[in-house]
C-alpha cells in the first residue's frame, strides 16, 4: 500500500521532491490556479504558513489548469504570480492534473484516502487536503472553505 511519504513531485523550479521530506510535519496540499475567483486564498494560505511554520505546518501548492483553464501559464509566470502578487513563500510545484487518467500521484492518493462528495473527483481549484504529522490524511476542504476557517483544525493537527 502506498503512503503519502512514498510519493514525489517536481517543484516549480524543476527539482524532484520526496514527500518524505515533510515527515513529522502537518502538510496542507492545495491545487491552485492564478486566475480563479479563489486565487486570493493564496494570501490566507501564506498567512497560515508564516504563522505556524515554526510549529511544523507546511503548505504545498500544486497549480492546475483543469478547471476553466485558470492556470494557463508556465512555471515562470506561475512563480511570478505567486511570489509577486501574493507573497507566497511556501513550496510550489509544477503544474499538474488532479482528475482523470493523468492525475498526479499525490492527488490520486489523496482522493482515494479522502474521496469527498464527488466519488473521489476534485470539483474545482483550491481544494485542500490536510495530512497529519504521521502522514495520514486527516481532512479534505472544499474550495470555498477559506484558510482562515481551517485554522482551528490545523492547530489541533499541530497539537499546539
Amino acid at each position: 500500500m502506498t503512503t503519502f511519504y512514498q510519493l514525489t513531485a517536481t517543484s516549480l523550479s524543476g527539482q524532484l521532491i520526496s514527500m518524505a521530506d515533510y515527515a513529522g510535519k502537518v502538510v496542507l496540499v492545495v491545487n491552485t490556479a492564478s486566475h480563479c475567483g479563489f486565487t486570493p486564498q493564496y494570501e490566507g494560505l501564506e498567512a497560515l504558513y508564516k504563522k505556524y511554520a515554526a510549529q511544523g505546518l507546511v503548505v504545498l501548492g500544486f497549480p492546475c489548469n483543469q478547471f476553466g483553464k485558470q492556470e494557463p501559464g508556465g512555471a515562470e509566470e506561475i512563480g511570478r504570480t505567486c511570489h509577486i502578487n501574493y507573497g507566497v513563500s511556501f513550496p510550489m510545484f509544477e503544474k499538474v492534473e488532479v482528475n482523470g487518467t493523468t492525475a498526479h500521484s499525490v492527488f490520486r492518493y489523496l482522493k482515494k484516502e479522502l474521496p469527498g462528495f464527488l466519488g473521489g473527483r476534485i470539483k474545482w481549484n483550491f481544494t485542500k487536503f490536510l495530512i497529519g504529522r504521521n502522514g495520514e490524511p486527516l481532512k479534505r476542504f472544499a474550495p470555498f472553505i477559506t484558510p482562515e476557517k481551517m485554522e482551528a483544525i490545523i492547530i489541533a493537527a499541530l497539537e499546539i
